[in-house]
């Protein structure tokens, strides 16, 4: 019995006259209408029975589908809103992918601080569940992309003593009239209500929980209906399968979810979800990987399809057998069974993941090694290994952009670019990792021990190797390793497919906590600099041994760090005293100013803030909105911000971009940023509604973070406009100018723009100029003459280069015929030389390599730059190179090693040298020995 029974003794179930039932599979409780009912209806307690036998009255489109369920909940009075980014984190820092609808409304609109967009609403929502990744193609209902069709009321408690204090009063509807519209619309679809059973399903996540029930009808859920109405509780009345206590909340919601795909499934009764979904693209995939089957054959993947959802990789421990198990009932081959569907499993995934790159991609993630680039990089390098190994042969980009189209993305060429440069960088990573796989296998199967799991990960996160080319090549090299069948959906967890960022407590102490938040006059004036204030409390701090004082005013001209903006600096000054301002910080709402004396509480003081330093802080902060917009012009829409940090000399600007940015794109963002800086355009700040602005807006709004509140601050620069705390100049003609000084790769996907602007910018261009007329001087040239000339010597410099490597290797083949200080030993299969050469290490590589290209054992020793060793195997020779320098360098205070053929090393103790390479061919014949 669940800690929640009573919350499901609905008495819309009573008045339906609905029984109350306990499956004796899986021990769930569940509703039916049916009295005659066991079983609750889901897999694996039951298959598939629509499948050739639609549920519905109709077959359905996706497109008509989704537009018959939105239509029925507005003939119901909710509100239809647009759907948000399946990047959830662009416009809440708690999580990466959005992954059901009540993502859109958390954590502000759940709870209670502001308004939702609509009260009650309906949504259609795209959503990416990364850890279903593994089930795709298997279970025949599983997609990673999806929509989740919802409608959701968002309710507060009527017997609240202040009803205010949330942003939504009343009930506007609950459990009995949620699963009544679940009922309707079912019924209005032609489905056999008597054949719907209601599951019990306790919910927890995120801190919430509540009572929730499974729609199931003819073997699938088509819907999740959660109540979320309670919130973790050490104290609480109700523990909950997560083991945690619980206790109900002034609010409750109803969070429901309805799968497009599924019921565009069950209308269709296809064998899978995958035909109902993609059936275009199934069919393309299948003739261009030749991929045909007899009538017999058909028959059997038909009849496999409808037991196809016992194979869900969460709830069952041993997928082979429950492999064996589906052949057993087929009475097939279990061999036989995967050769047939094995291949069709990797079409349908190969479908369903160029839908998640479409929206992935469409939607501006741009791939990279972190959040959600890193996923949607993970989705695209596995895609193309299921191209390869199931032997499609299209453009990996072109079946991407066959998505992209059906979804409506108006940047289908900037995606297709994408994928066609991560196609090439996965080409160039498998090259170098395939290397690394094979010493990996080797060192494992040496130990005879297994490559640990945590390996293959590693390899997958580092080098891009997917699991399956582990396995191969470990077999090769005599190397076991085991790959679980949820690998992905391991991959995808450790790299935060559902939360991004974990809560950071503040450790301030309640004395600022119980102060009114400081009234901030530098979004009044912010050319002003200087002001009056009362100090309201002093509180005193020990930082790094030294007592340093933080004064809190009631008003303040001081900009606290913020958004990538240093702090203001000045001074703070009574009749008595003047304190110096070196840091300002903002604690919810009370601004903190950094002093090392203590003005007095409750003095009356005079503000000064440094002018000149805040003008250059202004310029840069309304640049740095003025090179994003350039960028996004001239790179493309998918552009964001990843990272900014005024300054006063330069700042640094970093933005999301799947490719280097060339010199002639500097020039046009260049270009674009200053001619919005000569049309002297106003810079205007408004404080609207925050649902207002993301409607009217959109969420690149949060380009430079989230903030909270109700209402938001922002700044409109010409056609850029965001969410920002920070400072700024009135007119983008106060900028001055701007200019940028560099770009850089800081990490894969996220490229660096170094600007300057106003008189930083002049500073830096004559810092510039003064180089290259320094250059000048040198080569005795005009500055316009300077490339030329320096191409000119570089070019010089190279020749003589290459004529000192081949006088080095002439030199190296003469010392390996013999030389008088050189000592050859016999060790039967080989000869070894060991000799002393005084020279760099390029000169002992030379020479080593010229005496195996005879077949000799090179041991060369060199007191050029301390004590150094080379030693060179030829191949077939029984030797260990890097156990001989090992050996040699510990005689001279050092150490070393590589590989068996190749290897160096040496130490500080030159004098021991020539009495190490005498003991050199007695180190042979041990070492040859062992």
């Amino acid at each position: 019995m669940s800690d929640l029974e009573e919350e499901y003794q609905l008495d819309y179930f009573h008045e339906e006259g609905f029984v109350r039932r306990e499956c004796p599979s899986c021990g769930d409780h569940f509703w039916t209408r049916d009295t005659e009912r066991e079983l609750c209806g889901e897999p694996p307690c039951a298959d598939y029975e629509f499948i050739d036998d639609p549920g519905f009255d109709e077959p359905y489109t996706l497109e008509e589908m989704r537009e018959a369920f939105l239509s029925f909940f507005e003939e119901h009075d909710h509100e239809r809103i647009d759907p948000y980014p399946v990047a959830a984190n662009r416009w809440r820092d708690d999580v990466l992918l959005t992954q059901a609808s009540i993502y859109d409304f958390q954590p502000l609109v759940t709870s209670g601080k502001t308004p939702p967009p609509a009260n009650p609403l309906t949504v259609s929502q795209p959503c990416i569940r990364m850890q279903d990744i593994d089930n795709v193609g298997k279970t025949g209902r599983h997609t990673m992309a999806f929509e989740m069709m919802a409608h959701h009321a968002f309710n507060a408690r009527e017997d609240l003593d202040d009803p205010d204090q949330y942003a939504y009063q009343g009930e506007v509807y609950w459990k009995d009239e949620t699963v009544r519209y679940c009922d309707e619309l079912l019924a209005e679809m032609g489905a056999d209500i008597e054949d719907v059973t209601y599951i019990e399903d306790p919910w927890v996540g995120g801190g919430n929980a509540g009572p929730a029930i499974e729609v199931i009808y003819r073997g699938l859920e088509l819907a999740t209906l959660v109540f979320m109405c309670m919130e973790q509780d050490p104290d609480g009345d109700y523990e909950l399968k997560d083991g945690n206590s619980y206790s109900f909340m002034d609010t409750y919601i109803v969070d429901t979810g309805y799968g497009l795909e599924r019921w565009t499934w069950m209308s269709q009764g296809t064998a899978t979800v995958y035909e109902a979904v993609y059936p275009e693209m199934v069919d393309f995939l299948k003739d261009n990987a030749g991929i045909e089957y007899t009538d017999e054959e058909a028959e059997l993947v038909g009849r496999a399809a409808r037991l196809s959802g016992q194979l869900d990789i969460d709830d069952v421990d041993d997928v082979e057998a429950a492999r064996d198990d589906i052949a057993d009932a087929l009475d097939v081959e279990t061999d036989r069974l995967l050769e047939l569907v094995e291949p069709l499993e990797d079409v349908y995934a190969i479908a369903d993941h160029c839908r998640t790159l479409a929206y992935m991609l469409g939607d501006g993630i741009v791939p990279s090694n972190v959040g959600t680039g890193y996923l949607a990089r993970m989705v695209l390098r596995r895609t193309k290994r299921l191209c390869d190994g199931v032997g499609v042969d299209a453009p990996l980009d072109e079946l991407v952009d066959m998505q992209a189209e059906r979804l409506g993305y108006r940047n289908r060429d900037t995606v297709r670019d994408i994928v066609r440069t991560e196609v090439e960088k996965y080409r160039e990573t498998l090259e170098r990792g395939t290397r690394q796989v094979e010493r990996l296998a080797d060192e494992y199967a040496g130990r005879d021990e297994p490559v640990p799991l945590e390996e293959v990960i590693e390899l997958y996160d580092s080098h891009g190797i997917q699991p399956e080319t582990v396995e191969e090549i470990a077999e090769e090299h005599g190397a076991d390793v085991e790959i679980p069948d949820d690998f992905y959906s391991l991959v995808a967890a450790r790299h935060g497919s559902e939360e991004a960022f974990e809560d950071d407590e503040d450790g301030e102490d309640d004395r600022v906590a119980d102060l009114p938040e400081t009234e901030k006059l530098f979004y009044e004036d912010p050319e002003r600099t200087d002001f009056e204030a009362v100090v309201l409390d002093v509180v005193e701090r020990e930082t790094d041994g030294e007592t340093v004082y933080d004064v809190v005013l009631d008003q303040t001209m001081f900009y606290p760090e913020g958004g990538g903006q240093p702090a203001d600096v000045g001074t703070l000054s009574t009749d008595d005293v003047t304190v110096d301002v070196t840091d300002v910080q903002e604690v919810d709402g009370v601004v903190l100013h950094r002093t090392d004396e203590s003005p007095g509480k409750g003095e009356f003081v005079r503000g000064q803030i440094d002018g000149a330093r805040r003008r250059r802080l202004m310029q840069h902060h309304t640049a740095t909105h003025i090179v994003g917009y350039a960028a996004r012009e001239v790179l493309g829409d998918h552009v964001r911000q990843a990272g900014a940090q005024k300054g006063t000399d330069s700042s640094r600007f970093d933005i999301r971009h799947y490719e280097r940015i060339s010199r002639e794109e500097v020039k046009r963002i260049e270009r674009v940023a200053n001619e919005i800086v000569t049309d002297n355009l106003a810079v205007e700040q408004e404080w609207p509604q925050r649902h207002e602005a993301e409607e009217e807006h959109g969420f690149d709004l949060y380009q430079g973070g989230i903030p909270p509140g109700e209402q938001l601050r922002l700044i409109h620069v010409a056609e850029d406009v965001q969410a920002c705390a920070g400072t700024h100049v009135t007119r983008t003609g106060d900028v001055g100018t701007i200019k940028i000084l560099s770009t850089e790769r800081v990490q894969d996907g996220v490229e660096r723009l170094t600007f300057a602007a106003g008189d930083a910018a002049i500073e830096a261009t004559q810092r510039t100029e003064d180089a290259l007329y320094g250059a000048a001087d040198t080569f005795d040239v005009s500055p316009q003459e300077v490339p030329g000339t320096a191409e000119r010597f570089f070019e010089e410099w190279k020749q003589r280069g290459k004529r000192i490597e081949d006088l080095k290797e002439q030199l190296a083949a003469v010392r390996a015929e013999g030389g008088a200080d050189a000592e050859e030993v016999d060790l039967g299969e080989a000869s070894a030389v060991v000799q002393r050469v005084d020279a760099d290490m390029a000169e002992l590589r030379a020479t080593a390599n010229a005496l195996v290209e005879e077949g000799k054992v090179a041991v060369l020793g060199s007191g050029h730059d301390g004590a150094t060793f080379v030693v060179a195997v030829p191949d077939g020779v029984d030797i260990d190179a890097g156990s001989v320098v090992g050996e040699l360098a510990g005689r001279v205070g050092g150490g070393g090693g590589g590989p068996p053929d190749f290897a160096q090393g040496g130490g500080p103790d030159v004098d021991a040298l020539d009495d190490a390479l005498a003991d050199a061919p007695d180190v042979l014949r041990q070492l040859r020995e062992a």
